[in-house]
């Protein structure tokens, strides 16, 4: 997310605590405002149609449906995401910005075909029992999704991250009003009231985009030219967030653990309740994240390589990156401090949420568990964005690897184990890929300026 930190340090340069605290309220609607819309707007379509939309299972149906629409369609564009974003900016590294906007296009074709194809087999095949207009709207809603995480990547990668969450919210406050204005529809005016969301976002996606960027021609395709597209950085892609979803779907797969709602969808409901509250609770994490990485870490990051390219002397580069170092060190420390206040509260107050919620309080240690889990995730996250920072790919393809096959691994034998143990799997996997991170990371940065004038 490089650029958002020209803003932040605009605003904290101010030096006050209402600046302090605009910047990291800042950070946090712009890391996790996708997010926190997505499940917000799924949960009030789900509150505000229970009165109206009977039976209840509708609203089920639909949210599950949309669950596994948000899911597929990450782990489906994953290979694309971080590929794309790198090619994009090494072509405005390179000032060779007309061919931006025609590769976009080229991707989105591909997406779009590859979505298209998949989803309709899947509609074809799997749900032969459910209505014509419920399929239709769940491949439309498939493949908006797809675009959407495409246009959105891209345009983080070009620093509209106002532009983004702005268009997040207003998507889904169409999603939530269409949705109830559709709700006597049942099952498929909900799902049209999400197709007609995702449409007003990708729709201000794309005018921004075709905004903002020239184009010499309308499609080309060097985006898939092997020499440019990096192979490592597709199956980054594709490991993380199939990483962060495969516990879920062992879950909801398992017949001890979960049950059928619609079609092939089953869910896990003693699952998938506690893990959705425990995303919530990452927002200052997120936000500690964001205004760390991109202000104190970026400003040595850059003064460490204008060093080394200017021929800077050795005390100045090792003052440099010592100053990397303490950065990283001190921003996952406060990464640490807050997800553990959060953990604090959800332990406190964890029991009064779900009896608000009227979600029985069995759900409680599941909940103290994939918070802490969430929380790791965020560390993670700084982690592998450090390494991003300095080009190491193949050290990030290893931790998402492993974190992939560990969580598959303890997943299943958290399962085995019984209720106690669920939740386990995924925060143990978390938790040695984090460790693991650390590690290579101490490494790295104790051969940085070895590495560095090597690569020379």
């Amino acid at each position: 997310m490089a650029g958002i930190g020209f803003e932040l340090r605009k605003i904290l340069k101010r030096d006050n605590l209402l600046s302090l605290l605009q910047a990291y309220s800042y950070a946090a609607v712009i890391s996790s405002g996708p997010w926190i819309l997505s499940i917000v707007g799924i949960l009030l379509v789900g509150i505000l149609s229970y009165s109206v939309v009977v039976p209840s299972v509708l609203i089920t149906q639909f949210q599950v449906s949309i669950t596994y629409v948000i899911a597929l369609s990450l782990v489906f564009t994953g290979p694309v995401q971080l590929a794309f974003t790198r090619f994009a900016a090494d072509r405005l590294f390179e000032r060779r910005d007309a061919i931006v906007l025609s590769n976009y296009h080229a991707v989105a074709l591909m997406v779009t075909l590859g979505s298209g194809i998949f989803g309709m087999a899947a509609i074809v095949l799997l749900f032969p029992q459910q209505s014509v207009l419920y399929r239709l709207l769940l491949l439309a809603a498939f493949v908006l999704m797809s675009n959407v995480w495409i246009a959105t990547i891209f345009l983080s990668g070009m620093k509209q991250y106002r532009a983004i969450v702005g268009l997040y919210l207003a998507g889904y406050a169409v999603v939530v009003g269409a949705s109830l204005a559709l709700r006597g529809l049942k099952l498929e005016g909900l799902m049209a009231g999400f197709v007609l969301g995702q449409t007003v976002i990708i729709t201000g996606m794309v005018a921004l985009i075709l905004r903002n960027f020239p184009a010499e021609r309308f499609i080309s395709f060097e985006f898939f030219n092997r020499r440019l597209c990096y192979p490592a950085l597709c199956a980054i892609g594709l490991f993380y967030n199939l990483g962060v979803w495969v516990d879920k779907f062992i879950f909801w797969f398992v017949p001890d653990t979960s049950q059928h709602i619609i079609g092939p969808l089953r869910a896990s409901i003693i699952y998938d309740l506690p893990v959705f509250l425990a995303y919530l609770s990452i927002i200052p994490g997120m936000a500690v994240f964001l205004v760390r990485l991109e202000t104190d870490f970026v400003e040595y990051y850059d003064a460490f390589y204008n060093a080394v390219r200017e021929g800077g002397s050795l005390e100045a580069i090792e003052e440099h990156r010592n100053g990397m170092v303490e950065t990283v060190r001190l921003g996952i420390l406060e990464i640490v401090k807050i997800q553990a206040i959060a953990t604090l509260v959800v332990l406190v107050l964890g029991e009064r949420i779900l009896s608000w919620l009227g979600i029985s309080t069995l759900y409680l240690p599941l909940l103290f568990v994939d918070v802490i889990a969430a929380g790791l995730q965020v560390v993670l996250l700084g982690v592998l964005n450090v390494f991003f920072y300095l080009d190491k790919r193949r050290i990030v393809l290893w931790i998402t690897g492993g974190f992939l096959a560990t969580n598959v691994l303890l997943t299943l034998v958290s399962i085995a184990l019984g209720p106690a143990f669920y939740g386990y799997g995924f925060a143990l996997a978390l938790l040695g890929a984090v460790l693991a991170g650390f590690v290579m990371l101490s490494r790295t940065m104790e051969r940085l300026e070895y590495e560095t004038f090597m690569m020379q």
